[in-house]
């Protein structure tokens, strides 16, 4: 094997310095100037939405059409990481995609999107009234579009195949820079300073996407917690949830890949399941499952026009061209990660369980969670527009779970899947982060406890300045995304590239 027997990277200083330094020099200004960086973030987030939303858009659907394509063509028989057999079971593996790439924001998403498509219909619905039962199928249907194939197939696809042909058959290190090995050859990995910006884009692309997160499970946890508790909901509280929050990261971080994600995750798939079938047993299940049929109909039927559409650049910016643009600026490092615990997988199954799977199981949790939410507010007016009228989109969450029975024990085990979450992600990108400046599967556990340690205290950093700078942040995601975007482009070519000469290689090999 050429990729298992390789010598371990050295760190590459120049991508930790270039990487860190921005990330941290963005926190200094943050906190000198809240407000200043708020402005500057905002402003150059609109700039990349109006000059780039399309080619987000272009992107997202070409991964995903080119990846189906060869998932199920004769390619996508070849098994990659130059093993036999997987390296873990179905489930851990699924679990960990689940977990990781759908993360903390599809809990909270999953109660403020569709909602709030309800209450205000999208723009590709003229005619149809706000809060009205024809409003339910279209504001299910594009909380659809903005985490369904595309959004998945973004994370962790075209360039998983390329990573690991890369790295496991050609002994290459696993950094996003590897994803241009196809094109440069080893020029790109050896003193590169290409490579390297290459690698820094890729790590700030997703620090910033991962510590936006922690820092608003931060306000969201300490809402719940002050509703759920009667705790006051003050800064204290939630500095004290995000200190604990990184010193579990860390632990599951040091216990590495095979011990800590996988058990949280597997967990957290129990319970994610568990909270589902409640929901369903004691909520609205007939109005869940007959309004989510039809609005899965409504997105397949008009997929491709919800996925162009450039109608209301304005609505675009702040719904699907943010989010496409959020998975896209984590596509690289997703690729890292899915490539290191994708080993001995055939390309159709990881085709089949991140852009197929996945996605179908995010749109029923959305249509679980947001469907309640919404079934709600069109029986009782006000019982959930009210809560997130006031204190904001995490507020929709306990809003949901107070009008359900047994509601306090549903807004606790929402609350802890949403930590649980977060903290998987937490650890996955620490460990990515890790793998992508050491070059190695096994990045030394001091690097991958450090990273969850820095991105918890620049969390609690923003979170002291305040909630605006916790959303810059989460915002600087879609302006790092400018850059992230052609690399992900270059898979178009690079991913039927490397299928084409394992294919090739595999027959060799039998013969």
């Amino acid at each position: 094997m050429e990729g298992s027997n390789r010598k371990k990277t050295s760190l590459d200083l120049p991508t930790f310095f270039i990487s860190g330094g921005a990330l941290l020099l963005f926190v200094v200004f943050a906190w000198i100037n809240a407000d200043f960086v708020a402005d500057m973030v905002n402003t150059l987030f609109g700039w990349s939405a109006t000059y780039f939303g399309m080619i987000y858009q272009i992107v997202v659907l070409g991964t995903f059409f080119i990846a189906l394509i060869l998932g199920f063509s004769k390619y996508g028989k070849i098994r990659l990481g130059n093993i036999d057999k997987p390296e873990m079971s179905t489930f851990k593996w699924i679990s960990i995609i689940m977990c990781t790439l759908l993360a903390g924001g599809g809990v909270f998403w999953a109660a403020a999107e569709p909602l709030s498509h309800f209450l205000e219909v999208p723009p590709h619905f003229s005619g149809i009234e706000n809060a009205s039962p024809e409003a339910v199928v279209p504001a299910l249907a594009m909380s659809f579009v903005d985490w369904g194939f595309l959004s998945w197939a973004i994370l962790g696809t075209l360039g998983t195949i390329v990573l690991m042909y890369s790295h496991y058959h050609k002994g290459m290190p696993l950094k996003p820079r590897s994803l241009l090995y196809p094109i440069f050859g080893e020029k790109i990995i050896k003193k590169s300073v290409f490579g390297t910006i290459v690698d820094a884009f890729a790590i700030i692309s997703v620090a910033a996407g991962t510590i936006g997160p922690i820092g608003f499970l931060g306000l969201q946890a300490g809402y719940g917690l002050s509703t759920i508790t009667n705790l006051p909901n003050t800064i204290t509280v939630h500095i004290t949830i995000i200190i604990l929050l990184v010193i579990a990261a860390a632990i599951s971080a040091a216990s590495g890949l095979h011990r800590g994600i996988q058990i949280l995750s597997s967990f957290n798939v129990i319970l994610a399941v568990a909270l589902i079938i409640g929901v369903l047993l004691l909520g609205p299940g007939s109005f869940i499952f007959n309004n989510y049929f039809e609005a899965f109909g409504l997105y397949i039927n008009e997929f491709i026009s919800f996925n162009t559409y450039r109608g209301d650049e304005a609505w675009l910016s702040l719904w699907t061209v943010f989010f496409f643009a959020w998975f896209i600026g984590y596509g690289p490092m997703m690729a890292v990660f899915s490539a290191r615990i994708s080993r001995g997988r055939t390309i159709r199954e990881l085709i089949v369980a991140v852009a197929v799977i996945a996605p179908v199981i995010a749109t029923f949790w959305f249509a679980v969670i947001g469907g309640t939410g919404i079934f709600q507010e069109l029986n009782i007016p006000g019982s959930i527009s009210t809560a997130l009228n006031e204190a904001g989109q995490p507020a929709a969450m306990m809003a949901i779970t107070e009008q359900l029975p047994l509601g306090t024990i549903f807004g606790f085990l929402f609350l802890l899947a949403t930590i649980i979450f977060v903290l998987t992600t937490t650890d996955s990108m620490s460990l990515t982060i890790s793998m992508a400046i050491s070059g190695d599967g096994h990045p030394p556990r001091w690097l991958r406890v450090f990273y969850a340690l820095v991105m918890g205290l620049v969390a609690i950093v923003l979170v002291s300045v305040g909630e605006n700078s916790v959303n810059a942040l989460q915002s600087f995601i879609v302006v790092t995304a400018v850059p992230v975007v052609f690399l992900l482009l270059t898979t178009f070519w690079t991913a039927p590239k490397v299928c084409k000469e394992m294919y090739h290689d595999q027959r060799h090999k039998m013969k």
